[in-house]
């Protein structure tokens, strides 16, 4: 029997099409409030599986031995395929609410810029259709394939997500806030993670039900600023100088090798830190390293005149013996500020100079260090208006001062075609030389070039 009726020795499509026509007849009369609705089971989410209701009435007709359903009476009732979508139903139980009444809202956890907290925005309570009760009662009239009623009232909605919720999130952001953090640098120091931001980093959102609030971690801002501190920590090795003579002795240090560091852990640093911030374990990550090993270049130390003499009669004499080979290896500027000079070396050889320059004067000290060129103009106007007025004594204002390279903050060389001697302090602190010298080392160095500058 599938619904009352026998179907016994009928086909599947016979079956299927009186299942189909019976749950297509069926109407449910819906009261909410003041409105009534009578609807289609389609419309309530409700399918009826025809097809798999007469595969199930085949099933136990065939299931009887002829000798036995020969002398076997009464009846088998066999109840029809039916699903319900319940989200389809909520859906549905939803849209009884009429437009004049409210609609619940959702609590929100909000982050104050200015106050610099978190806070919570109150949910608020609605109107309408509770809408678990009518999924209830179609889950349970359905299946019977009957015309039925449901009356449900228009009663006070709760949000999904409520305020004591909303609230429970703030408190466990405020732990987490409250917790210290930070990572141990290379230095021996440490870099702290403040309150202020974590906050950055931290949002919260409903979760895929909607119905739960989940706070979530912006990883990438996390794991930029971690590289960031560990691109602060790391130092870039800086090859020594040495002078040395004929016999390879070491004349005077030009500038100590200075080994680097690297570190080796950024991506594991980042990934505790991460862990952290979603609350399920303690923050200590320390910044592993490695030593960079730097080198020491060795260049020739200057000769007194009377070596330079002898060399370079030597020198002539092997001219038109064979062409002399191009010096090799790194362009740098070596500026002795005892000396007065500039010379520009390729490795170990000097290419250009030692040539007369004028140094910052007393108070304006040309600084000593290894650098590397940032900074060029083939023109470029000075001035100190920045700190002086025109009217004061220290003012100054050149304009198109030429073949400019700086590099170390403010300092670095120019042509000084205003100074008709060279080779002595005077300057406000730049290497000033005469303008054919400037544009030479302009047009032999670049950006980056290494200088270095010591007494």
């Amino acid at each position: 029997m599938v619904l009352g009726q026998d179907v016994s020795g009928k086909s599947p499509e016979e079956i299927a099409a009186l299942v189909t026509e019976h749950g297509e007849s069926v109407k449910v009369s819906v009261t909410a409030g003041e409105k009534r609705l009578e609807v289609p089971l389609a419309d309530l989410g409700v399918s009826v599986d025809s097809a798999a209701t007469a595969a199930a009435a085949l099933e136990r007709d065939d299931s009887l031995p002829a000798v036995i359903s020969s002398t076997w009476s009464g009846e088998h009732t066999v109840e029809p395929v039916v699903e319900v979508d319940e989200a389809a139903a909520a859906e549905f139980a939803k849209g009884l609410v009429p437009e004049d009444m409210t609609t619940p809202v959702d609590a929100q956890v909000v982050f104050d810029e200015e106050a610099q907290a978190w806070n919570v925005e109150p949910g608020r309570n609605g109107q309408g259709v509770d809408p678990q009760t009518l999924v209830e009662a179609v889950k349970t009239k359905a299946p019977a394939l009957e015309s039925f009623s449901v009356e449900r009232p228009i009663e006070q909605i709760a949000p999904a997500i409520t305020t004591e919720e909303a609230e429970e999130v703030v408190g466990t952001i405020s732990s987490l806030l409250e917790r210290p953090m930070s990572i141990s640098g290379a230095d021996g120091e440490t870099h702290e993670v403040s309150a202020e931001r974590r906050s950055d980093w931290i949002s919260v959102t409903p979760d895929e039900s909607g119905e739960n609030l989940s706070i979530a971690v912006d990883e990438d801002a996390v794991r930029e600023w971690v590289a960031t501190r560990a691109d602060e920590d790391a130092v870039e090795p800086e090859n020594g100088i040495e002078q040395v003579d004929e016999a390879g002795e070491v004349v005077k240090v030009v500038s100590e090798k200075k080994d680097g560091l690297e570190i080796t852990n950024t991506d594991a640093v980042a990934d505790e830190l991460i862990t952290a911030l979603m609350g399920t374990t303690p923050l200590e990550a320390a910044f592993e390293t490695k030593k960079l090993e730097a080198e020491v270049d060795k260049v020739d130390a200057p000769k007194d005149e009377e070596e330079k003499d002898e060399e370079k009669s030597s020198d002539d004499e092997k001219k038109d013996e064979e062409p002399a080979a191009e010096p090799t290896g790194e362009k740098w500027i070596d500026v002795d500020l005892t000396n007065k000079t500039v010379t520009a070396y390729v490795g170990d050889t000097p290419v250009w100079g030692p040539r007369s320059m004028v140094d910052g004067k007393e108070g304006n000290e040309t600084p000593t260090g290894t650098y590397e060129i940032y900074l060029r103009y083939d023109r470029q106007d000075m001035t100190n208006a920045a700190y002086y007025d025109e009217d004061h004594p220290k003012y100054y204002y050149t304009p198109d001062v030429p073949w400019v390279q700086y590099f170390h903050h403010g300092y670095g060389f120019h042509g000084a075609p205003w100074r008709s001697s060279f080779g002595y302090s005077g300057s406000h602190g730049r290497i000033n030389l005469p303008v054919s010298d400037a544009k030479w080392l302009y047009d032999w160095a670049s950006m980056g070039t290494r200088t270095v500058v010591h007494r």
